[in-house]
């Protein structure tokens, strides 16, 4: 933390998700006093099942961690340069998940509650923001994420004069390990690839025959589904996350090219027999009691869920520690009503952050949160924080969704949709590689690797640069 003299004036941050956990801090952090507002338990949501800060809702991966050729595994590495709290408390209760990152989800939440709980300059109120912040609240950072309270929603629809984006998020069934059947299933990372905290071997496969998906398929098809409730019933989903039943209904083979391909694995009692189909499931929780279905999030009602997930080889005597579910979340039409800052137009002492402002993702979502704090912080010290740039993860995310990136019309931007972080957000490279270290060319995917490394290289000096810009404005001030 800095000595820079407290300011006298708190900025609020609504929301105790991961987005406004990491706001909180990075604020705090630069020696500014937060009020950070939290309505559970209070008042609970649909999804949530506990009051602790930064609970995961969905799943427990915060997806690859490979800095050099993935994007949100970039987007890891310049949070961490950061000081992000929400990667700290990830990395500190990893679970083995292959090329991926993922967390025991009750010791990351507990993680991230005590370092908020303990911060001297942020103070935790247990209480629902149902109408917009008053003007008095001169700085506001609104995270309240895909799950913002109705009250709270419909006062932003009214000031800002739009329609939110809304759509479904569904959440997984996770399983108790000691029900999967070891005789069928076995354990396999694809490809065998090590990641943070695992051996190659980090995922529970489950097997199908072609007759077995195929029976599988038409189970989910005809399961028994949740019902629409009158104001849902136009509510689109997100590609990103689609049902897996939902999955299954744009076509037979769907799943085998998704959630459930079978490529890079291999069946050690029958090496010879490829299977035609396999089922996954990631490790849960630091116990390694807890596995759930990758890529399995459902809104089949309970009895269906219980019946078609038992015909998976391997879990026909599963025991589920949750059913999956279904959620509406909701979403700003951000590049029209927020500027660079993430400050809304109509009322520039609010800024937004995380899903509510239209990334997907927990990461993405956290990173957001991230740049908001920074800037609130900022202001607050009477500078305003330039924008990272646009090479890097976090400046091409917030691209993205303040419409740097965005085609235009005459009555605007184009259609926007909430997006993960991807490298088309990106600028183009000036000078692609085209040769290998030891100078021959560089033929088919060869390209698309070199060209990955090298914007993610560029991504990192970039934003190394703009943290030593930053802290040499912040000293001069």
């Amino acid at each position: 933390m800095t000595d820079r003299p407290i300011s006298p004036e708190p900025v609020h941050v609504v929301g105790g998700g991961l987005a406004g956990s990491e706001a909180a801090w990075q604020v705090a952090e630069a020696g500014v006093p937060v009020v950070l507002h939290e309505m559970r338990p209070t008042r609970g949501t649909e999804a949530h099942h506990t009051d602790g800060l930064a609970e995961l809702v969905c799943s427990n991966s915060f997806r690859s961690d490979d800095a050099a050729n993935n994007a949100v595994g970039l987007l890891h590495a310049e949070m961490r340069r950061l000081g992000s709290l929400i990667m700290r408390a990830a990395d500190a209760n990893q679970v083995p998940a292959g090329g991926a990152l993922a967390v025991d989800r009750d010791g990351f939440s507990a993680a991230v509650t005590a370092a908020i709980t303990s911060h001297p300059l942020i103070e935790i109120r247990r209480d629902e923001v149902a109408a917009v912040p008053p003007a008095e609240w001169r700085n506001v950072i609104v995270a309240t994420g895909p799950l913002t309270s109705a009250p709270l929603a419909e006062a932003i629809r009214a000031l800002t004069g739009e329609d939110a984006l809304a759509f479904f998020d569904a959440i997984a069934p996770i399983v108790d390990r000691d029900s999967i059947n070891m005789d069928v299933a076995w354990f396999q990372s694809r490809y065998d690839k090590v990641g943070p905290g695992g051996n190659g071997a980090d995922y529970i496969n489950c097997p199908m025959t072609r007759e077995q998906y195929d029976a599988f398929v038409d189970a989910l098809v005809s399961g028994e589904k949740v019902d629409f409730k009158d104001w849902e019933t136009n509510t689109p989903y997100f590609d990103g996350c689609l049902p897996i039943e939902v999955m299954a209904e744009r076509g037979r083979e769907t799943l085998r090219h998704g959630p459930m391909k079978p490529v890079g694995l291999t069946n050690p009692r029958d090496p010879t027999v490829k299977p035609y189909a396999i089922v996954q499931l990631r490790q849960d929780n630091k116990l390694g009691t807890l596995y759930n279905l990758v890529g399995f999030q459902t809104k089949l009602k309970h009895g269906a869920q219980t019946r078609v997930f038992r015909t998976i080889p391997g879990l026909e005597n599963a025991e589920f520690a949750r059913l999956g579910g279904l959620h509406r979340n909701t979403f700003l039409n951000s590049p029209k009503l927020l500027d660079a800052q993430l400050r809304l137009r109509a009322a520039p002492h609010l800024r937004f952050a995380g899903q509510i402002t239209g990334c997907e993702g927990y990461v993405e979502s956290a990173s957001v949160g991230l740049i908001a704090g920074l800037c609130a912080g900022a202001n607050a010290q009477g500078r305003e924080l330039p924008p990272p740039p646009p090479t890097t993860a976090l400046g091409s995310l917030l691209g993205h969704i303040t419409g740097g990136h965005i085609e235009t019309i005459d009555a605007g931007p184009r259609s926007f949709q909430p997006m993960n972080i991807n490298f088309g957000l990106f600028p183009p490279l000036a000078n692609p590689p085209t040769r290998k270290a030891d100078g021959t060319r560089l033929r088919g995917n060869e390209k698309s690797i070199a060209k990955k490394q090298a914007i993610s290289a560029r991504a990192l000096s970039d934003l190394d640069r703009w943290i030593a810009d930053m802290l040499r404005v912040a000293r001069a001030a």
